[in-house]
């Protein structure tokens, strides 16, 4: 293990943060395979999968740009434990529609809409929770550590979603939905008491500024320093695309009939491949030309969506959503570092916010999308379409931002 790492590690503070981190995120990655799976059970129709997308995607999306402001402004370790909270009344609320008296005495009309608000006010904790998660890793480590700490971050994260996604297939097989909630519950309070560990870190901005100025400065910063703004529009329109993963329940049930352990282990491969590239970067972090290899990584994603789209065969399947993951690593590194990098201290949420707009809320945009084109399409034409979109995108990028190719940090 590198020097970097191993001094990292011995931060007490940033160990508790990484390890709350680790089994939040574990928690919410199996919460969202179930609900996927769930779904489609109720529904039977891959359209319904999307529209989970779209109905946390609104709320993320729209109030993405005041949470930076609020998180700037907050006591933060305050701030992520009220919404890992939030997000604990979530589940146990979906514990409680996934039981049979509920089934019984209100059908499955009234748990589709259940699910649908639930996950609309976790769109609404999502915008707060998700960039408090990354603004707040500056004020744990020295800034010479502050890449390796990114990165360690984005490890856990990668390396929770992949428990998340296979242990709920696991856990569905043996448990059943109703049980898989309740072990969701138990981790999402595991994480909370971990970050319960932290200290206090004082906010980035006075509460004198006016709210509009300060919501400004950070979309400003984001669209005059092009490096950040070429990076975060590359992945905005690669995962819209790219969202092949929406529709594994929709494979792993009619096209491989692999059933709901085939179906995590499919839905976790891309966090698998991932983890692999975080971790060997990490470890032996890229010298030059980032720009270019992010390019590369990024069209070659798109071709193993196409893959995956036309395979009928388990293992095609599983070894092209991990490659997926491999060179999706390369995207998730590059872009993490540029933003922690480039972000003064007292822009983080904001700025870090603008990155959920961008990344992490195009991750439903693209499950909606998906849905939507599976209904128009069908399940695999609309997969590889979103393949090849990928790979058009990478082009467009290349051609109107050069300056991305001369990237390095």
């Amino acid at each position: 293990m590198s020097k970097p790492v191993l001094n990292a590690l011995k931060i007490a503070e940033f160990r508790n943060f990484i390890l709350g981190r680790f089994v939040f995120i574990m928690g919410l990655r199996m919460m969202g395979t179930l609900v996927s799976w769930w779904m489609y059970e109720l529904t039977g129709d891959a359209f319904y999968i999307g529209m989970i997308g779209l109905a946390e995607a609104i709320p993320a999306i729209g109030l993405a740009l005041y949470a930076g402001y609020v998180i700037d402004r907050s006591e933060k370790r305050m701030l992520l434990l009220f919404t890992t909270f939030l997000y604990l009344v979530c589940t146990l609320v979906l514990l409680g529609t996934s039981t049979d008296w509920f089934h019984y005495e209100f059908g499955n009309k009234l748990i589709i809409i259940f699910i649908y608000s639930v996950i609309f006010f976790t769109g609404i904790i999502r915008a707060f929770a998700g960039p408090s998660f990354g603004a707040i890793i500056a004020s744990l480590v020295p800034r010479e550590l502050l890449t390796t700490a990114s990165q360690l971050s984005s490890t856990t994260w990668l390396v929770g979603s992949i428990i998340g996604h296979a242990m709920a297939g696991f856990l569905i097989a043996g448990l059943g939905v109703t049980g898989t909630f309740a072990v969701i519950s138990v981790f999402i309070f595991l994480g909370w008491i971990l970050l319960n560990q932290l200290r206090e870190k004082k906010p980035g901005i006075s509460s004198e500024k006016k709210t509009l100025d300060a919501v400004a400065e950070g979309l400003r910063f984001v669209f005059k320093t092009k490096e950040v703004l070429a990076a975060l529009s590359l992945d905005l329109f690669a995962v819209l695309f790219g969202g092949a993963v929406a529709m594994v329940p929709v494979y792993a049930k009619d096209i491989l009939k692999v059933g709901p352990i085939g179906f995590g282990w499919l839905n976790a491969a891309v966090d698998i491949g991932a983890i692999i590239m975080v971790v060997g970067l990490t470890l032996s972090p890229m010298r030059k030309k980032q720009g270019i290899k992010l390019l590369i990584a990024v069209a070659g994603f798109g071709i193993c969506t196409i893959i995956f789209g036309i395979s009928k065969w388990y293992w095609l399947s599983f070894s092209a959503l991990l490659i997926a993951g491999v060179l999706d690593g390369v995207s998730v590194v590059v872009r993490g570092n540029i933003v922690q990098l480039k972000t003064p201290d007292e822009l983080r949420g904001r700025v870090l916010s603008v990155n959920s707009m961008f990344i992490n809320s195009s991750n439903e945009i693209g499950q909606f999308e998906s849905g939507v084109a599976a209904r128009l399409m069908g399940v695999v034409p609309s997969v590889v379409f979103g393949g090849c979109m990928t790979v058009l995108v990478v082009i467009l990028t290349r051609i109107s931002a050069p300056s991305l190719k001369k990237l390095e940090y």
